[in-house]
C-alpha cells in the first residue's frame, strides 16, 4: 500500500458491521435507480406520446434527451470531484435526480418533459463512477473484489427489470409512476449515504476550469449519442442531418483530443490512456457491454414483432439472465482476489460465446425452454465479466485518479452499449431485407412449394391478395430470424477474439486488490 494509501486509511479507515451493510445498501440503490430510469422509459414511449399529444416519434425525444446529457457528463466525473468533493457531488446528483424525476412526472407537455429528461440525464452522469469509488473506499483492499461484485450485480439486473417494470407500470397505472418510484428511494439513498460518508469527503482543489475543452465535450460526445440515437429512424447516411453530426463527432473528438493532451489541468484526464491495464480493459468492457446490450434490445425486439411474444412475455424469457448473475456474483468477488482476473474474464467471454453460438441455432420454431437456457447461462457470464475488468481498469491507479478512471471507463461502455444497439439494428433491417429478397427469388409458379403453399391457402377460402400477404409474412419472419442468427453468429466470434485483449493487460498479484483506500 502507498504512503498516501495508508495515510487516507489513518483519516478514513474501512466501514464495519451496520454502517457497511448500509452504505451498501444505500449506493447499490442509488445505482440500481439510475440504471434502471435509463430504460424504463423506453417501453413506455407510446402511452408518454398518446398522453401528451405527440407522434411516437417525438416521443423518443424522452429517451435521447437523457442519453445525450448522461453521456456529455459521466467523463466529468473525475473533474467535478476534485472540483466539489466526491461526497458532496454524489449528494448532490442524488438529490437533483430525485427533483428532476419529479418534474418529469408532472410534465404537463412534451418540452417540458426533455427539458427535466435533460436535467435527469446530467445530474445521473456522475452517480455510477462516485458509487463505484466510494464502494471501494468503504471496503478494505483485500475485500475490493467483493465490493465490485455487490456495485456489479445492480447493474446487470436494472437493464433487465427496466423494460419489465416500465411496461407493468404504463399498463396498471399512468406513466408518471415511471419516474415517481425514484422518489421514495432517491431521498432514501441521499439520507443513508449523507449519515454514513459526510464525514469522509475527498481531498477538494480548486482547479482552473478547462472551457475549452468542455465545450469540446460537449460538442462532439452530444453528436455522436444524436447521430447513433436518430441514425435509424433517419436511415442512416441518407440522411444529410446524421452525415453533419457524424462530421461533428468526429472534427470534434479530434480537436478534443488534442486541446485535452496540451492542458495542465484537462477536463477529462486521457493520460488514463497510457495504462495498458486501463487501456485493454476499457476496450474489452466496452466492446463486451456493446455486443450484449445490442442483444438485449434484438432479442425482445424479434420475438415481439416476428414471433408474436407480448411485451410481459418477451420480458419474462429475458429476466432469467438476473438468476445466475445476482447468484455468482458473490462467489465471484469472493474468489478473484485468489485467481487471476484473466482466467475470469476470460471464461466469461467463452460464455457469451457460447450463448450466442446457441441463439445462433434458433428458428421460428423454438420453444421457450430453448430460448431461456441460453439466457441462463449468459447471466452467468455476465458475473464473471464486469468484476474481473473493473478490477484489472482499476488496478494500479492512484487513489486520487480513481473517480477519473471509473468515470472514463463507464463513459465508453455506455457509448459503445448505444453503439451496439444502434449497429445491431441496422444490421438486423439489412440482413432481414437481404435475406427476404433470396427467399422470394425461389417463390413463383416456377417454384412447385411455392404453388402448393398458394393452393392451400385459396382452397381455405382466402383470395390471392390475402395468399400472397401470407406467404409473404412467413418470409418475412424466416428472413428476420436468418438475420438475427447472422448477428448471434458474428457475436460468439467476436466475444472470442476479446480474450486476445484481456491477455494484453498484467494485472496484479492475486495478493494486492484493487486499492482503492484513498478514493475516501
Amino acid at each position: 500500500m502507498s504512503t498516501a494509501s495508508r495515510a487516507a486509511h489513518a483519516a478514513h479507515p474501512p466501514l464495519k458491521g451496520a454502517q457497511l451493510a448500509m452504505g451498501t445498501l444505500a449506493l447499490s440503490l442509488a445505482v440500481f435507480m439510475n440504471v434502471l430510469d435509463s430504460s424504463i422509459a423506453n417501453v413506455s414511449i407510446p402511452a408518454i406520446s398518446g398522453n401528451l399529444g405527440v407522434s411516437p416519434q417525438q416521443g423518443t425525444w424522452v429517451i435521447t434527451s437523457f442519453a445525450v446529457a448522461n453521456a456529455i457528463s459521466v467523463p466529468l466525473t473525475g473533474w467535478l470531484t476534485t472540483q466539489f468533493g466526491q461526497v458532496r457531488l454524489f449528494m448532490t446528483s442524488i438529490l437533483l435526480f430525485v427533483l428532476s424525476s419529479w418534474l418529469c412526472g408532472i410534465a404537463p407537455n412534451i418540452e417540458t418533459l426533455i427539458a427535466a429528461r435533460i436535467l435527469q440525464g446530467a445530474v445521473a452522469g456522475p452517480m455510477i463512477p462516485l458509487s463505484q469509488s466510494l464502494l471501494l473506499s468503504s471496503y478494505t483492499p483485500a475485500k475490493s473484489s467483493m465490493a465490485l461484485a455487490l456495485w456489479g450485480m445492480t447493474t446487470l439486473v436494472a437493464p433487465i427489470m427496466g423494460p419489465l417494470l416500465g411496461g407493468w407500470i404504463s399498463d396498471n397505472y399512468t406513466w408518471p409512476w415511471i419516474f415517481y418510484i425514484n422518489i421514495p428511494v432517491g431521498l432514501f439513498t441521499a439520507w443513508a449515504t449523507w449519515s454514513i460518508y459526510h464525514k469522509r469527503e475527498s481531498t477538494i482543489r480548486a482547479l482552473p476550469i478547462d472551457k475549452v475543452g468542455l465545450f469540446l465535450l460537449v460538442i462532439w460526445v452530444g453528436a455522436l449519442q444524436l447521430m447513433l440515437d436518430k441514425g435509424k429512424e433517419l436511415d442512416w447516411f441518407n440522411s444529410g442531418e446524421i452525415i453533419l453530426l457524424t462530421v461533428i463527432a468526429a472534427v470534434g473528438l479530434i480537436y478534443f483530443i488534442i486541446w485535452e493532451k496540451g492542458q495542465d489541468h484537462p477536463v477529462v484526464d486521457l493520460s488514463l490512456f497510457k495504462g495498458r491495464n486501463f487501456s485493454a480493459g476499457v476496450v474489452a468492457i466496452s466492446v463486451g457491454y456493446g455486443l450484449f446490450f445490442g442483444s438485449l434490445v434484438i432479442m425482445p425486439l424479434w420475438l415481439q414483432t416476428q414471433l408474436s411474444y407480448t411485451a410481459t412475455e418477451a420480458g419474462k424469457v429475458m429476466a432469467p439472465v438476473g438468476i445466475f448473475a445476482i447468484l455468482l456474483s458473490p462467489i465471484i468477488g469472493k474468489i478473484l482476489p485468489k485467481v487471476d482476473a484473466r482466467r475470469v474474464a476470460s471464461l466469461a467471454f467463452l460464455g457469451f460465446a457460447l450463448v450466442f453460438f446457441l441463439r445462433a441455432r434458433f428458428n421460428t420454431e423454438v420453444d421457450t425452454m430453448s430460448l431461456m437456457i441460453p439466457t441462463l447461462i449468459q447471466g452467468a457470464a455476465m458475473s464473471m465479466f464486469f468484476i474481473p475488468l473493473t478490477s484489472i481498469i482499476l488496478s494500479g491507479q492512484p487513489p486520487e485518479k480513481i473517480p477519473a478512471a471509473s468515470g472514463l471507463s463507464n463513459f465508453v461502455r455506455i457509448m459503445c452499449g448505444g453503439m451496439g444497439a444502434s449497429i445491431m439494428t441496422t444490421m438486423w433491417d439489412s440482413r432481414s431485407t437481404m435475406h427476404h429478397a433470396h427467399i422470394t427469388e425461389s417463390t413463383g409458379y416456377a417454384s412447385p412449394v411455392f404453388v402448393q403453399s398458394m393452393q392451400g391457402l385459396t382452397q381455405q377460402g382466402m383470395s390471392d391478395h390475402a395468399a400472397y400477404a401470407v406467404l409473404d409474412r412467413t418470409i418475412s419472419v424466416q428472413a428476420s430470424t436468418m438475420a438475427a442468427t447472422d448477428i448471434f453468429y458474428l457475436s460468439a466470434f467476436m466475444f472470442l477474439g476479446l480474450i486476445a485483449l484481456v491477455w494484453l493487460t498484467k494485472p496484479k498479484k492475486s495478493s494486492a486488490p484493487v486499492d482503492a483506500s484513498g478514493a475516501h
